[in-house]
């Protein structure tokens, strides 16, 4: 069979373009070399597939730190409400969480990746699993196929590579896009991770000591060495045996890569600030308060009402104090220092968890080389581009995926439009 389009990889990006294009009336052959589709999608969202964010457009393009504002045409033609209605006359319902996070109702990943895969196949599809492409094929400056690695040649108008980034790579993504694109004359921006657990060699992380600790609405930010934050994001974190994590710990990973980068430096600081509602001076006053209501109790029992617990020990011993401090030999200036700590506790990171244990690829090809509005290559005429194997990304929230949705429902309508 000939075909107009081939499409290779079967996940968000990839199955959007392929119904995008097929609605256009393409033939379109969908390759992936995993044994099924949509294996990222099927784990993504804990297992629950957030398939959108709700956020207005602006808001959504914040959440996108990678290069979202690249964004803006893709996300005009197929946006967040786009991809709700798309999904709901798919006979999908989702529902709204926290921070505008779009869920299908039943919880369930495998709902949304089975009503993408059957919207494929209902459009006439050509669906090839154990298909892994060793290269796509270019003539006279124009993409004209793929080989698959049997040596299998198959011809098309137009190629997209819609093959991922290199994170979790036991769901196939494991950068093999990155090739073809230079092959095909693009620039690749230098890959990192994002959206990863933060490493730290802090004494109290080695030793353990505060391993499994949840915090709760605390704030951790990212300085540089000059000392002007770099970032911060509220929420919650955890402690564990190499570092943290946690929802904001994976938000601040990629600015500690980054620094670490910029400056040339072996550590960045990071402070955790346990009480963002409350400043230093109303931290000092109200546990001096606490403290002196039950003066004859050791401060670290005092205080286990306000505090992590097993953080206590740790702040009391930064602050130079005894722990068995009663209220009135509490030191001014060693309480103050702990009003200080709560509300600025350091933490040395040294990098990040590996690129493969990572959420979300940083870098890609290079944007200035794509047409935003068709993900068209600028290089090469019929190969476009879509999803993480882009030099996007963003926080996890259903921003990334709404990336690829989108890129992906571009590059697909496009190339078939042009056809």
């Amino acid at each position: 069979m000939k075909f107009d389009i081939i499409i290779i990889g079967g996940g968000s990006a990839g199955l959007m373009a392929a119904i995008a294009a097929s609605e256009q009336g393409a033939k379109v052959l969908l390759l992936d070399k995993g044994d099924k589709l949509g294996r990222k999608l099927g784990i993504s969202g804990g297992g629950r597939c957030n398939v959108t964010n709700n956020k207005d457009m602006d808001e959504l393009i914040k959440h996108i730190p990678g290069n979202g504002r690249f964004l803006y045409s893709a996300l005009a033609s197929f946006g967040n409400k786009d991809i709700i209605a798309f999904f709901e006359r798919l006979g999908i319902r989702l529902k709204e969480e926290d921070n505008g996070r779009m869920f299908p109702v039943t919880d369930k990943a495998k709902t949304v990746v089975d009503a993408l895969v059957n919207q494929v196949v209902k459009q006439g599809v050509t669906i090839r699993v154990n298909a892994p492409v060793a290269d796509v094929l270019y003539e006279n400056g124009a993409a004209a196929g793929v080989r698959l690695r049997s040596g299998e040649r198959i011809a098309a108008k137009a190629v997209i590579v819609a093959s991922g980034g290199k994170s979790v790579p036991h769901t196939g993504s494991t950068g093999d896009g990155y090739a073809w694109a230079e092959q095909g004359g693009h620039t690749i921006t230098e890959l990192f991770p994002t959206e990863v657990p933060i490493v730290s060699n802090e004494p109290f992380i080695v030793s353990k000591e505060l391993q499994g600790v949840s915090l709760r609405d605390v704030t951790l930010s990212v300085w540089n060495p000059k000392g002007k934050r770099i970032i911060e994001h509220r929420g919650d974190m955890i402690f564990t045996h190499f570092g943290v994590s946690g929802p904001i710990a994976l938000r601040c990973s990629q600015f500690v890569v980054k620094a670490l980068k910029q400056f040339a430096v072996g550590n960045i600081i990071l402070t955790i600030d346990l009480l963002p509602d409350q400043t230093a001076d109303e931290i000092y006053n109200e546990t001096l308060k606490l403290a002196a209501s039950e003066s004859k109790k050791a401060i670290k029992n005092v205080l286990h009402g306000c505090l992590p617990e097993k953080m206590i020990p740790l702040l009391l011993a930064k602050s130079e104090l005894n722990e068995q401090l009663t209220y009135d030999n509490i030191p001014k200036q060693g309480w103050l220092e702990f009003a200080r700590l709560v509300k600025a506790f350091p933490l040395r990171a040294y990098g990040t968890r590996s690129i493969e244990e990572a959420f979300v690829t940083g870098g890609g090809v290079h944007l200035k080389e794509i047409d935003p509005k068709t993900m068209e290559s600028k290089m090469t005429s019929g190969l476009y581009f879509c999803g993480e194997v882009l030099d996007i990304h963003g926080y996890t929230g259903g921003y990334n995926i709404t990336a690829a949705f989108s890129t992906g429902y571009s590059a697909g309508k496009s190339a078939a439009e042009t056809l």
